[in-house]
């Protein structure tokens, strides 16, 4: 069973930036369409960027621009550069595939606040 941590969050002021990382259990990671999630208090989670196999990305229009995915197979892991940060990226971020998503991780919380 594949198991997903994420990592990299804090606090950071507005216009900061942030890496996050999502590392995977399991060797079905190389193969996998890999996303970016994000869980806002009192709201539903939702995607925010996703890299397919080859390293093709697609962005929600709230990040485009600030916010860039990627991935290293080797090290089953994925990452997203968040820059130019906003108090709306303030959420809970997590990873998983799409389509089939795994378990999910406990996520890893940014807070953008002065």
């Amino acid at each position: 069973q594949v198991q997903l941590v994420e990592s990299g969050g804090g606090l950071v002021q507005p216009g900061g930036s942030l890496r996050l990382s999502c590392t995977a259990s399991g060797s079905i990671f190389s193969g996998s369409v890999m996303g970016w999630y994000r869980q806002a208090p009192g709201k539903q989670r939702e995607w925010v960027a996703s890299i397919g196999s080859i390293g093709d990305t697609n962005y929600a229009d709230s990040v485009k621009g600030r916010f860039t995915i990627s991935r290293d197979n080797a090290k089953n892991t994925v990452y997203l550069q968040m820059n130019s940060l906003k108090p709306e990226d303030t959420a809970v971020y997590f990873c998983n595939r799409l389509g089939y998503p795994f378990s999910w991780g406990q996520g890893t919380q940014v807070t953008v606040s002065s």
